[in-house]
């Protein structure tokens, strides 16, 4: 069986192990006796009965729990006649074991006299312990031991990694863990924290080193999410990164030259190797664009006339 449990700072009771683990007291009993010992001062006042009704306990069950509580010592009551001729009843309830002499002591506000005495042993507690005695040293300094603050099982495995975004991957990196963490302003169930973005933040860099932008990875795990929204979100993201990885960006490849191309030019420096759809070097396409239009030959109009009639033919 597993454990947790926080020491509480304020509202509690102390209680001791004896008493929960007591063999004689039912559950009734001590929750009846740990609910009394915790009131404060104003609110204790009242009858046993009536806390015990403040508890939701039945009156068969109440008068149980007061019985067991009686024959152990640690409730005791009283009933005397005033001057006038009414009926009181006194009642004291202790955290302690107490015999009728030692409860008479406390009701006169006297204290008792030497150490509570001895209960009966609770089950797997050694008979020479005394109820009402200071607690043993393993307890103690198991109660007083500071905390230490709780790991995260993965902890151990992975490298620690210099703070700052980026810190240790370049830009890329950098630029990848914003974009994580810039998720949760498109959807609140993308929500990264810091640690979760940068453990991410080099699957999602491998993005940007094959050719898409920031504003494509950022479209790439927003878009088409669950309809019954995202359980988790670091499993979610790292899923994504993984499954729609793009391919890497293919490079063009060059064209492919078979030896120089002649341009118009004369000469061995016209020569050259094509970049595109290029037939003239620079020289001679700034030469031919500085160069007057040719002029157009006049035609005669019988000549004209001429073609056009053995164009008809």
């Amino acid at each position: 069986m597993l454990r947790h449990a926080i020491a509480p700072l304020r509202r509690f009771t102390k209680v001791s192990h004896d008493l929960v683990r007591h063999p004689r007291l039912n559950s009734d009993a001590k929750l009846l006796l740990i609910h009394v010992q915790g009131l404060p001062d104003h609110k204790a006042g009242k009858p046993l009965g009536e806390h015990a009704t403040d508890l939701g306990m039945k009156p068969r069950a109440y008068q149980k729990a007061k019985q067991l509580l009686v024959e152990c010592g640690y409730f005791h009551e009283w009933q005397w006649q005033d001057r006038r001729g009414r009926w009181n009843t006194d009642q004291l309830c202790s955290n302690v074991t107490l015999t009728r002499e030692e409860a008479s002591r406390v009701r006169h506000g006297v204290p008792p006299e030497g150490p509570p005495s001895a209960p009966e042993p609770a089950v797997g507690e050694a008979a020479s312990r005394s109820l009402g005695g200071p607690p043993p040293v393993e307890e103690d300094q198991e109660k007083n031991a500071p905390h230490p603050p709780a790991q995260d099982p993965d902890a151990a495995d992975e490298p620690e990694r210099p703070e700052g975004p980026g810190a240790s991957g370049g830009p890329e990196v950098a630029q990848a863990e914003r974009v994580l963490l810039s998720l949760r302003h498109t959807h609140p169930g993308l929500l990264l924290g810091v640690r979760e973005a940068r453990g991410l933040a080099d699957a999602a860099a491998e993005w940007l080193r094959r050719g898409l932008t920031a504003k494509d990875l950022h479209r790439a795990l927003t878009q088409g999410l669950p309809a019954d929204g995202v359980r988790s979100a670091v499993g979610f993201v790292r899923h994504r990164l993984v499954a729609k990885l793009p391919a890497p960006a293919e490079t063009s490849p060059s064209l492919p030259v078979s030896g120089p191309v002649a341009c118009a030019g004369p000469g061995d420096e016209h020569y050259f190797r094509p970049l595109g759809d290029e037939t003239h070097c620079g020289r001679c396409r700034t030469a031919a664009a500085a160069a007057p239009p040719a002029r157009r030959r006049a035609i005669p109009w019988r000549a004209l006339v001429e073609q056009e009639a053995a164009a008809r033919g």
